[in-house]
């Protein structure tokens, strides 16, 4: 299937690890321009290689001889002075953004079962990452796809989300936050042509995810402790029907697709990729 995405511009904050990567990765594939926007000092050079393994080198998007564009910035969603600087920049080189996934996102690193495990402060950087990153990236990009009557945007959410998911719940909540404004966002923007959708991943083998059992290690004598491995799959078989992770790779699909114009009159919708997990509940 011809996604008709040759060409064009997308940013993917959170771009340089985990669902942010692949999905930049399928983008790039489909032959898109992309930028990265990432916390981590190594996002450049993520950037540099995607570009190498590409084979191609471009000062100018617009050249005829051009194939893709492929650029890394340091951005912390969570300063907006930084991401209003990001997004100035990033309009005066493309002019136009044509598709935005805000992959960007924390967690608390504590295990929040029950929630009296945490401490109010545990909720402070989830909420301020999670929620007002959304914001930021949100109030920095619309303008220009309002003035265009083009584009889409797709936030990463949570199955979490959805059922309240009692290991991190500031993380949980936070993510309920982000369906929510999405579908604000969608409402409000949809005079203007341009689409929102949240894509909610179930479960990922990222760095998000370990984290949560690293904090669960901590709350059990070291008799009791199981690896990573096991931890995971008695998750995955007792909440997933289809028994099986879900990859990077598959949440990607999912917005790559959400992207295109095959997707033209998908707008508001918070779709899962979960194996079953919602399902099950």
């Amino acid at each position: 299937m011809d996604l008709r995405l040759k060409g064009k511009r997308c940013l993917v904050t959170g771009g340089a690890s985990g669902i942010g990567l692949a999905t930049a990765k399928m983008l790039i594939d489909e032959g898109c321009h992309v930028v990265l926007w990432d916390q981590s000092g190594n996002v450049r050079e993520i950037a540099a290689r995607l570009l190498a393994e590409n084979e191609v080198a471009i000062p100018d998007p617009f050249t005829k001889n051009c194939k893709v564009e492929i650029k890394g910035e340091v951005v912390d969603v969570a300063d907006e002075a930084r991401v209003q600087q990001a997004a100035k920049e990033l309009g005066e080189r493309w002019g136009i953004l044509d598709h935005l996934v805000h992959c960007a996102a924390v967690g608390s690193r504590r295990f929040g079962f029950p929630f009296t495990n945490l401490k109010p402060e545990d909720w402070v950087r989830p909420m301020h990452v999670n929620v007002m990153g959304m914001v930021h990236v949100a109030h920095a990009i619309a303008p220009t796809m309002m003035a265009s009557k083009s584009g889409s945007m797709i936030f990463v959410g949570s199955v979490a989300g959805q059922i309240g998911s009692q290991t991190d719940p500031p993380y949980s909540a936070s993510k309920a936050a982000t369906i929510n404004f999405a579908q604000c966002l969608a409402k409000d923007l949809a005079p203007f042509g341009v689409r929102v959708n949240t894509v909610c991943p179930g479960m990922v083998q990222t760095n998000l995810n370990r984290h949560v059992w690293e904090s669960w290690c901590e709350t059990v004598p070291p008799e009791d402790r199981i690896t990573y491995e096991q931890w995971a799959q008695s998750k995955i078989d007792s909440v997933v029907p289809l028994k099986r992770w879900q990859t990077s790779e598959d949440i990607a699909s999912m917005i790559v697709f959400l992207s295109s114009d095959r997707a033209a009159q998908v707008t508001g919708q918070t779709i899962n990729v979960d194996g079953g997990y919602v399902m099950h509940w």
